[in-house]
């Protein structure tokens, strides 16, 4: 079943609770629905998780971790979720959405070079900034709804195998 291999995975949520960090929260933690193991909550974090991992901020994991808090959806799930965007897919992410933004803004794409100093900052993200922003948003919005579909489906399917498993077992006890 999807709970017991979840259940495996994640870090006890007593423990995150007592952790020094994490006390300053307070009774926001103890709300069961963040770390509840159901379709539902699951499939929220996921969905929350990949949108704000889509999102060009900084603190991404923390933000994540807050709007879990605010909409009690699976706290955990949201705050690894955002690990889609990582070292190695961020800037294929990023540029593919730019590329879906300036398509919808019809903005030709132009040739730009990347240099991490505040020249660049000032001149060249100026004008990327609008198709960037809205291509993340679509994107986001997209891996968010494929998320939803994903978990939602993936955990019916293994439900069901689990079922079918259990049926067939108790079938074949009976004919002993």
């Amino acid at each position: 079943m999807p709970r017991k291999f979840l259940k495996s995975i994640m870090p006890d949520h007593n423990a995150m609770r007592e952790h020094p960090h994490l006390r300053k929260f307070g009774q926001r933690l103890t709300e069961p629905r963040l770390w509840h193991l159901n379709r539902r909550s699951v499939a929220g974090g996921m969905a929350l998780g990949l949108f704000i991992g889509f999102m060009p901020i900084l603190g991404q994991m923390f933000l994540a971790a807050a709007l879990a808090i605010w909409f009690r959806v699976n706290l955990p799930v949201a705050s690894m979720a955002v690990w889609v965007t990582n070292p190695f897919t961020v800037a294929p992410i990023y540029f593919y959405s730019y590329k879906v933004g300036a398509w919808v803004l019809q903005i030709p794409m132009g040739q730009y070079a990347f240099s991490l100093s505040w020249e660049w900052f000032t001149k060249e993200f100026l004008t990327i900034w609008q198709p960037l922003l809205l291509g993340c948003v679509i994107c986001g919005t997209i891996a968010a709804v494929i998320g939803i579909i994903f978990v939602r489906l993936g955990w019916r399917l293994v439900v069901i195998h689990s079922w079918l498993q259990r049926q067939h077992k108790h079938k074949s006890r009976s004919r002993l």
